[in-house]
This record gives C-alpha cells, sequence and structure tokens, in this order.
C-alpha cells in the first residue's frame, strides 16, 4: 500500500465505543500509563465512564513497617507517593464518575489522599477501606460528609465507633450495607442501634463476636434482612468475665433470628475458615491469608 493512501485507518479513527472495549480489558497500571496522552480520542476514551465505575486499588499495598505507638504503622514516603500519584491520574480521568472505590486491607491512606479522593468521588455509592490506621477522625467525618449517596461501608472495628456511625447517620440517607472486619463488642452494636436503626444488611464474618451484642443486633436492628456472623468466635460472656466460646447457637437466638431473609452462620469444627479464626482469638490476621479479605458469603459484599 503506497504511502499517504487514504485508505488506510489510523488509532485515533477508531470508533470510541470499540476503543472503550479494548481499554476495558487493561489493567489500572496499563489504563494510566500514558495512554490518555496518545491523542484526543484516546483521551476520551479513557475517560470514558465505563472504565471509571469502580476504582480498584487491591493491587496495590503499601511499603510498611509496623511501630509499637499510633498510628502503630510507618509508611515508606516512596509508597505514599506512588498512591498519591496514582490517585491523582485515576481521579482526573475518572471525571467524578466513580460509583465503587476499593482499597487493600494492607494499603494505609493518609488523611490528605482520603480528602483528595473524596472530593473527587461525590457520587461515591460503596467503600471498601480496612485498614484506618492513619486517618484521623475528622478526616474520615468530613470525606463521609462529602459522599452523600454513599450505601456501602467495609471498614476495620474502631475503638469509638459512635463518631464515624453518627456521621454516616447524617450525611449518607441510602446507607445500607455495613462490613466490619474487626470484633464487635456490646459498644459497637448499641451503636449500629442508636443511630444506623435502618441498616438492611451486616456482615461481622470471622471475628470475635460476643452473645449480648449478638442479641443487641438482632433485637434492636429491626429493618435489618441479611446478617452474616460466619466463622465467628462467639463468647458467652463479654470481657472481663472468663470468656468461654460458644459452640453453637442456643434456641433463642435462632428464633430472633428467624425473621431475617438471610442468617449467614458457620460454627463448625472442620471448616478451615473457623478453625482460622480460632487460631486467632478472633482476631483475624489476614496478611497471612493473602486475599481472602475479599471473600465474604453475602455476594453485595464481596470483591
Amino acid at each position: 500500500m503506497e504511502k499517504g493512501d487514504s485508505s488506510v485507518r489510523r488509532w485515533e479513527d477508531l470508533d470510541i465505543d470499540i476503543l472503550v472495549k479494548i481499554l476495558q480489558s487493561f489493567d489500572l497500571f496499563e489504563l494510566t500509563s500514558g495512554l490518555a496522552h496518545v491523542c484526543s480520542a484516546w483521551r476520551l476514551a479513557c475517560s470514558d465512564q465505563l472504565l471509571w465505575m469502580t476504582l480498584d486499588l487491591s493491587i496495590l499495598k503499601s511499603n510498611y513497617i509496623k511501630i509499637p505507638l499510633e498510628p502503630y504503622v510507618y509508611v515508606d514516603c516512596q509508597s505514599d507517593k506512588t498512591l498519591t500519584s496514582l490517585l491523582k491520574i485515576c481521579l482526573n480521568l475518572s471525571s467524578g464518575n466513580i460509583r465503587t472505590l476499593i482499597f487493600h486491607y494492607n494499603l494505609y491512606v493518609s488523611d490528605d489522599q482520603l480528602t483528595y479522593t473524596a472530593e473527587r468521588c461525590p457520587r461515591l455509592k460503596r467503600l471498601v477501606m480496612p485498614a484506618w490506621n492513619r486517618i484521623k477522625k475528622t478526616g474520615i467525618c468530613r470525606a463521609i460528609h462529602m459522599w452523600k449517596d454513599l450505601e456501602s461501608l467495609t471498614m476495620p472495628s474502631i475503638a469509638n465507633p459512635p463518631y464515624v456511625m453518627e456521621e454516616i447517620a447524617r450525611s449518607c440517607k441510602n446507607f445500607a450495607e455495613l462490613k466490619i472486619m474487626g470484633p464487635c463488642d456490646m459498644l459497637f452494636a448499641s451503636t449500629l442501634v442508636s443511630f444506623l436503626p435502618n441498616l438492611k444488611v451486616l456482615s461481622v464474618r470471622c471475628t470475635l463476636l460476643s452473645k449480648s451484642a449478638l442479641v443487641t443486633i438482632l433485637d434492636g436492628l429491626k429493618k435489618l434482612e441479611v446478617l452474616n456472623i460466619s466463622h465467628c468466635v462467639i463468647t458467652e460472656d463479654p470481657p472481663p468475665a472468663p470468656k468461654k466460646i460458644l459452640a453453637k447457637l442456643d434456641d433463642a437466638i435462632l428464633e430472633k433470628a428467624s425473621r431475617l431473609h438471610k442468617f449467614l452462620t458457620c460454627m463448625s469444627d472442620s471448616c478451615i475458615m473457623c478453625q482460622r479464626s480460632r487460631n486467632d482469638e478472633g482476631l483475624m490476621r489476614w496478611y497471612k491469608y493473602e486475599e481472602l479479605w475479599k471473600v465474604d458469603e453475602v455476594r453485595s459484599l464481596a470483591i
């Protein structure tokens, strides 16, 4: 074919819909590697909302070491720079279209990074952020306040849950799903009842759960439809009383749970996940189990 032949098609002449379809097969690093700078057509395709409904950063971990004082982790500067750079590119291309945002269990986001993200994801509906070590009370509350459309949250267990639940109740009127990756005690349970009475889905799998907290959830969350306590270490008495681990749920609890659409449980001695929960005494060390932190028996909460 002769040079300058008009029948030769250029990449920038490719139909945008076809180009977007091709780009959907790229991973996050490929998509943010500079493709948007090839030409205006590619820039348009790279910014298509179909590519940015979900920003999955579960492929990225912080390079960190544990320290004895708050925030209990020290994150390497280069690791922070990598995350900040990636966030800037992704949030610029997404043009505010991100609905689901997923952070890795070992990705320690800072207050500044979270605020920057919240300002550029105003329509966020689902947040998966299991690690809050470096985020202060004001930081998470400021972010939640900006996420008026937030419906689903995966979070760690925290020592003082009321301030978070109160902000969710105040700012997120459509909030319906919560997954807690850590112990659920009476304080956490009573906080949910006080501030999130309309909660529909709750998962507290693979963790330490007191019987009294479970009863509080079942009695207090009247609109709850789905409760997942699979592989939990369920204790008879809350601390400081001697810990007695239940081998099965009694009839009173099963009766309370019978009103739910789904009550997901597993307390089997032969279940590997139950064994792991017990070995870790209800404080799951997820770093030992690769990608298992993404699993949930509730389909809408799984990754």
